[in-house]
């Protein structure tokens, strides 16, 4: 039998993941997407408090969640799967924001394993864009990515840098990479 490998993609907003993450699943890979963006949307449909602008602290509760049913919902499965950030973005967040981290977040964070290896993906100004969801400027686009550079390594992952290139090389440097592990 396969181990599953969970391999996390993260990095700050607008350097690309989502797109990436796109790509693997369009090549017939397992993908999660991004929780902040699903838990964003669920809230403005309902006008709900867990908005990042509202309630910081609930919105990290709602994305561990999130991230939390990601993880599980591989258990088992063949084959690599990629996720849009997993929990340690949520320690990450919080660090951002100068929100406590609270005790099940940082346990989450360190029992809830991905593969050792991380993909983070660099501020790249060319392709910034903000949107309904993302309302990050570019140098909180830079905080969040230097806050990701601290928090996984503390959680013992190792981080690969994306190159800033066009989606299918990034695609192909991911696969050549992961084949390699």
């Amino acid at each position: 039998m396969t181990t599953l490998r969970r391999i996390v993609v993260t990095g700050g907003p607008g350097s690309g993941k989502t797109s990436l993450i796109e790509a693997l699943a369009a090549a017939g890979h397992a993908t999660s997407p991004e929780a902040g963006r699903a838990v964003i949307r669920r809230q403005q449909a309902i006008d709900g408090q867990a908005l990042p602008w509202r309630d910081r602290a609930l919105f990290a509760e709602l994305m561990l969640d999130r991230e939390l049913e990601a993880h599980a919902r591989f258990e088992g499965a063949a084959g690599p799967a990629f996720f849009d950030r997993g929990t340690p973005d949520v320690v990450g967040y919080l660090t951002l924001c100068g929100q406590p981290i609270p005790a099940h977040v940082e346990r989450a964070a360190r029992d809830v394993r991905y593969d050792r290896r991380v993909f983070i993906a660099p501020v790249w100004p060319e392709i910034f864009a903000q949107d309904a969801e993302r309302k990050q400027d570019l140098d909180e686009a830079q905080r969040t990515f230097d806050a990701m550079t601290e928090v996984y390594p503390r959680f013992g992952y190792e981080l690969i840098e994306l190159p800033k290139a066009p989606v299918a090389e990034r695609l192909s440097f991911v696969m050549k990479t992961i084949r390699a592990f």
